[in-house]
């Protein structure tokens, strides 16, 4: 059909030459216009950026695809999605570019919607992307229902198509400190209080802070994939002279909100507590969040508390 546009896979080897020209191009003109951006030199070196990718894509499963969006027999676009099949079924969409002399009309928004009937087609239940903080592109997704929410790993702010399958929620205490999806949801929750994602260094103690006791995480998932968390850190109490703890960390991804994923964090950590012989549960809140703590259980009032920050 006329006009059409379509998606074809870059298959052979001279389809995938000419998509790592196109991604090359589209990066130094789109993404980092400025030439002496360190950032830049990554994506351009084969070694890193495209290494990394291609292992992504000669895997057996959750594979990276190499796509071109095709209209009257021409390529007009790209994009570089990967499907995690065997998690949750998310599709996290890395590269999606229509090339200059085919942009405006509405072109963009065909590719996209072609695009989403692709991954739905290829087993995807949801679909995620960074948007790098530019307010073109945050528009450009909204108007194709995707939402704000939280950030990645490296503090990047990621927005999602929220999934519309139904996937129970559990919640299960942390198991392995280094999970990036930790440090996803930590950087998520400090965006929201307006502080800074956490840098490496910091991520290294929380995870020696984890190994060590001296916190422990619970975490909701649906599927595989991290949607909640809370803490709890122990310390000892001269007034009980027994263990307490103190109840952090609380978030739960903002499209995942209003589903009863909180008061599973929360009874999960109270519960935990009673486990472990940690005589009380404490607090701290803003006074805009009391009504919420107390649904959730923690009905006692203490008094202000007050802190000293060295």
């Amino acid at each position: 059909m006329e006009n059409q546009i379509t998606v074809r896979e870059a298959v052979t080897a001279q389809d995938a030459a000419l998509f790592w020209d196109q991604l090359h191009t589209y990066h130094r003109r789109d993404i980092f216009p400025n030439p002496e951006d360190e950032d830049l030199a990554y994506f351009l070196d084969d070694a890193q950026y495209k290494a990394q990718i291609q292992r992504l894509h000669d895997r057996e499963q959750d594979r990276c695809h190499y796509l071109f969006f095709s209209q009257n027999g021409q390529d007009i676009g790209l994009a570089l999605p990967v499907i995690y099949k065997t998690e949750d079924g998310k599709c996290f969409l890395m590269e999606f570019c229509v090339f200059p002399e085919f942009r405006g009309g509405g072109t963009g928004k065909q590719c996209a919607r072609v695009f989403l009937d692709w991954a739905e087609k290829n087993g995807a239940d949801y679909v995620e992307l960074n948007y790098g903080g530019n307010e073109r592109r945050l528009r450009f997704w909204q108007s194709m229902g995707f939402v704000k929410n939280g950030m990645d790993e490296w503090g990047e702010p990621l927005m999602i198509l929220p999934p519309e399958g139904t996937v129970p929620f559990t919640v299960e205490i942390l198991g392995d400190p280094e999970d990036c999806q930790l440090f996803k949801l930590e950087n998520s929750y400090l965006a929201e209080i307006g502080e800074e994602p956490m840098t490496e260094e910091k991520q290294e103690q929380l995870g020696q802070a984890v190994r060590d006791g001296k916190i422990t995480f619970f975490i909701a998932k649906r599927g595989y994939r991290f949607v909640g968390m809370c803490s709890v850190s122990k310390c000892f109490s001269t007034f009980a002279c027994t263990d307490t703890g103190v109840f952090e960390d609380f978030f739960v991804e903002p499209v995942f909100r209003r589903k009863g994923i909180a008061r599973m964090l929360a009874q999960a950590a109270m519960d935990w507590c009673s486990e472990n012989h940690v005589a009380s549960l404490t607090v701290c809140c803003a006074p805009c969040d009391e009504k919420m703590y107390q649904a959730l259980g923690f009905d006692i009032r203490l008094g202000a508390t007050f802190a000293h920050i060295n």
